[in-house]
């Protein structure tokens, strides 16, 4: 049988299993799950025939490389910071390797040493990075096969709550690693192009400028600034783009309720609080605003963020429990992040029946025959439950559809990639529409950024 090697069974590898293990017999498969917690990956397999639960810390090197060595081809599903070893082992002992994660340096620096050996290491192959990559080149080839030049992309995702379960003031709950979204859009001005000029938003300005997008069938969203729209521009070709902007995706209200925690400096990562264990809710709050014999902590709160008191993003605080004096902290030396973190957990982890929903949104511009145009593209992907996540659908799906077509050579361009070919992006989103993620595109009228000038 053809081993395949899953290194990390976390949340969003449930679909990617699945789809392995349903293809298994078939394709003669037998699928290796390989996750420090070993009951968390026998979870996953349950009872298969074709499928094998190992424990497998990534820190021994012996294991690690005896998992690699016994295997056809390589899935990493750990945190981004940890491929890097197992990419390494890859090389060392000619294996294929997929991930999902973005393409970091170290990963770039073994693009030679890959392409010698004829090996493909397939990276960003998930949601985002992943489905908007592959979407997006498909309509861009389709533009530009016609004789159109593009001249304004814009591209938004946004892990969010289904519709059906959306019942709380944010109209947000945890759809991945929680820590992702605290520090979200720390490290660097959001950069991106517009009408042809280089524009950036510091961090304590990314929370207040955002633009909306409308969905059919799902209202009304936000968009705010990814830190670097422009890491893809000569990738996808788009060197002589006007206007390039990469964005993430909340329901509207959001970024105005969450910058409140960005300029109190609640989302910092840098330092750590002292006595943070004996802390309260009500404590950390207190430590960021300034000391009053008399007033209350909602009144400093209120005067130093200028907070109405009919205002609804008062209720949003007062939601997930920030002025309660009860709850404790309990963590040591924790950064404000951290702390902010468990206190919105507590309010924000998804319950057992409940479902969350990846929405992606594309616009292209581009000039065919003298004429302006507009199209723009909506995905919207629904999960069953708390285990078997759109998150994880939409991440897993084209991370397995991905191996399976190296490890059958239907992909056999070498070296360190993201599926932004013909070659890789039409046959996966060609499967990916028998899951139920489509694309719906329409035809619009091309405003650019100065609608006015008609």
């Amino acid at each position: 049988m053809r081993k395949i090697l899953v290194i990390g069974a976390g949340k969003s590898a449930s679909y990617l299993i699945k789809y392995l293990l349903d293809k298994s017999e078939q394709e003669d498969l037998l699928i290796i799950v390989g996750d420090v917690n070993f009951t968390h990956a026998k979870k996953l397999i349950g009872d298969h025939e074709n499928a094998q639960a190992i424990m497998l810390d990534v820190f021994d090197k012996k294991s690690r490389q005896n998992a690699i060595q016994n295997s056809d081809i390589v899935i990493s599903m750990l945190p981004a910071r940890f491929h890097i070893e197992v990419a390494k082992d890859c090389i060392s002992f000619n294996k294929n390797m997929v991930t999902a994660s973005y393409i970091s340096e170290e990963m770039q620096k073994l693009d030679k040493a890959a392409t010698d050996k004829g090996l493909i290491f397939m990276n960003e192959i998930g949601v985002d990075p992943g489905i908007d990559h592959m979407s997006a080149m498909q309509v861009i080839d389709r533009i530009r096969e016609k004789g159109g030049q593009i001249i304004l992309f814009e591209s938004f995702t946004g892990g969010l709550v289904a519709p059906e379960d959306d019942n709380n003031l944010w109209n947000y709950k945890f759809t991945w690693n929680p820590r992702n979204v605290v520090v979200a859009g720390q490290g660097g001005a959001a950069k991106f192009l517009q009408e042809g000029t280089y524009k950036y938003i510091p961090y304590n300005r990314l929370f207040r400028r955002t633009e909306f997008l409308d969905v059919e069938g799902y209202g009304r969203f936000e968009g705010y600034a990814n830190r670097d729209s422009l890491k893809y521009q000569s990738a996808y070709g788009l060197d002589n783009v006007k206007t390039l902007y990469r964005g993430t995706m909340r329901r509207v209200g959001f970024s105005r309720a969450w910058n409140m925690f960005v300029q109190l400096g609640m989302t910092d990562d840098e330092y750590t609080i002292d006595d943070s264990e004996n802390m309260s809710y009500r404590d950390f709050v207190n430590a960021f605003l300034p000391y009053s014999p008399t007033d209350s902590v909602e009144l400093k709160f209120r005067h130093a963020l200028k907070i109405d008191q009919d205002d609804i993003v008062w209720d949003k605080l007062l939601e997930i429990d920030l002025f309660n004096n009860k709850k404790m902290v309990e963590l040591k030396k924790a950064t404000p992040a951290q702390i902010l973190q468990k206190i919105l957990e507590e309010s924000w982890t998804l319950n057992d029946h409940e479902k969350d929903m990846i929405v992606m949104y594309h616009k292209f511009g581009y000039e065919l025959d003298g004429k302006m145009h507009q199209i723009d593209a909506t995905m919207v992907t629904l999960g069953e439950d708390r285990v078997y996540t759109a998150m994880a659908k939409t991440v897993g799906l084209p991370v397995a559809i991905a191996t399976l077509a190296i490890l059958n050579e239907k992909i056999t361009t070498p070296g360190v990639q993201m599926p932004i070919t013909k070659e890789v992006y039409d046959p996966i989103l060609k499967e990916l529409e028998t899951y139920g993620i489509t694309f719906k595109e329409t035809e619009v009228p091309y405003l650019g950024y100065n609608p006015l000038n008609l």
